[in-house]
């Protein structure tokens, strides 16, 4: 009689991740991923937003403290956390976690800071000096979720670009608990970004305040961040008056796996999107048939024991994806009509599949590169375009916070060779003081 399996061995059944080998039903269902967002429910949540936005523009503090309260379970007041509250919290922190926060601080300083623009200055063909310079905002506020997890992340990917950039002044916006608390961990890594100012607030009534100022709010000139859809609606109806980073939708990956790609590693990179949010979108494009078939499995057996268990199942449910490629060159077409905020490629040769890609937010190249390094600490900001942006934007970065400005120096020289032409184009356009402010300095 054979031996009956033990408990712990028998396996969960697999997880039913859709599965789809046909490449225009594949293409189909990659853009209803990419729209995912596009709702009755987000049309209602606008109109909540704009009676917000208009109520704490109207009413300033007052607003503020009152959808705090109605939304988040707590009055605060005051709107700001105490200073010492920050340092407070670093010194909290264990020293194995400080020691990350400082070594993610690090990384992300020292790219960033590698992307500081320079000043553009060239001298024309007739001595007329022509540039362009770089000066950083006054003032930003940087938005940090709270809700389902924390994020000191955010505050890090956020802030540090900032700094570079040379904004003077730097504020945090975060939501708090019901206990009026935020997260520890997050004012820690504010403390050691070197911010002083952190608002317990979140919400479209957070962005507001920021955008329209307050007496306890400062005004700011951009706002950059991730949050939920009230937030990003709310940061769309105040551009114009501020500066945004970009509207940041749900989380998502793709990842293109060959037959060289190891299972447990795909599925947990898989769940390393989907545990963020029911939102999430993980999709998954393989040339290997038999990675399609034992996915599920894999992704089974890995949630079986997840604590975030059932945010991770109602991802994968409704927005998770495998498709089953006949070749590398059709995964990466797939994948630049999803144009992805995370692309990992897990493939026997990487490099080159990078070079054929031209719509991604970001790409992790190789098996030893998951999406989570560059989430915490590779150096790269992990604030990326999502839902399909990736084809006309990208990352956030120190030019985020920073304006250029057009520097133009004539000289008479320079007038008289090319002012003939001006007045020409003047007359063109039927604009008759243009032509005149030129053609009365010539000679």
């Amino acid at each position: 009689m054979p031996e009956s399996r033990s408990a712990e061995s028998i396996q969960p059944a697999a997880f039913p991740i859709r599965c789809i080998r046909d490449q225009h039903q594949a293409e189909e269902q990659l853009v209803y991923l990419a729209s995912r967002t596009v709702n009755e429910q987000q049309r209602t949540a606008r109109q909540r937003v704009d009676a917000i936005l208009d109520d704490v523009r109207e009413r300033g503090d007052e607003a503020v403290r009152e959808y705090t309260q109605r939304f988040d379970g707590f009055l605060p007041d005051p709107i700001a956390i105490d200073e010492n509250a920050l340092e407070q919290a670093w010194i909290g922190l264990s020293k194995d976690l400080r020691d990350a926060l400082e070594l993610a601080h690090r990384r992300i300083h020292d790219f960033h800071q590698r992307q500081r623009p320079s000043d553009l200055v060239m001298k024309g063909v007739h001595g007329e000096q022509l540039g362009r310079r770089w000066r950083p905002v006054q003032r930003a506020g940087l938005y940090v979720p709270g809700g389902r997890a924390a994020y000191p992340s955010t505050v890090l990917m956020n802030a540090v670009p900032a700094r570079v950039a040379g904004v003077e002044e730097i504020v945090i916006a975060s939501p708090a608990g019901s206990d009026g608390q935020v997260n520890p961990v997050v004012l820690a890594a504010a403390h050691l970004a070197g911010i002083r100012t952190v608002l317990r607030i979140g919400g479209a009534q957070a962005i507001g305040a920021m955008a329209f100022g307050t007496d306890s709010v400062p005004k700011v000139d951009v706002i950059s961040g991730p949050g939920n859809v009230y937030v990003t609606l709310a940061k769309q109806a105040v551009y114009g008056q501020v500066g945004i980073d970009s509207l940041a939708g749900p989380s998502e990956v793709l990842v293109i796996a060959d037959q060289s790609a190891n299972p447990v590693h795909v599925a947990a990179d898989l769940l390393a999107q989907a545990e963020h949010d029911p939102l999430a979108a993980a999709v998954l494009l393989t040339t290997s048939t038999e990675l399609a078939d034992t996915i599920g499995q894999e992704l089974a057996q890995q949630l079986s024991d997840h604590p975030r268990r059932k945010i991770c199942e109602e991802s994968l449910t409704n927005w998770g994806l495998v498709v089953v490629c006949d070749d590398l060159e059709q995964c990466a077409n797939l994948s630049d009509r999803f144009a992805p905020e995370h692309l990992e490629l897990l493939v026997d040769r990487p490099e080159a599949l990078a070079e054929r890609i031209q719509n991604a937010g970001a790409i992790f190249i190789g098996g030893w590169t998951p999406e989570a390094v560059g989430d915490y600490l590779a150096g790269p900001n992990h604030t990326l375009p999502t839902c399909g942006s990736a084809r006309f934007s990208g990352a956030l970065s120190v030019e985020t916070f920073m304006r250029h400005t057009s520097m133009i120096s004539f000289n008479k020289a320079a007038l008289d060779a090319t002012g003939s032409a001006v007045v020409e184009l003047a007359k063109s356009e039927g604009l008759h003081s243009h032509a005149e402010s030129v053609r009365r300095r010539l000679s």
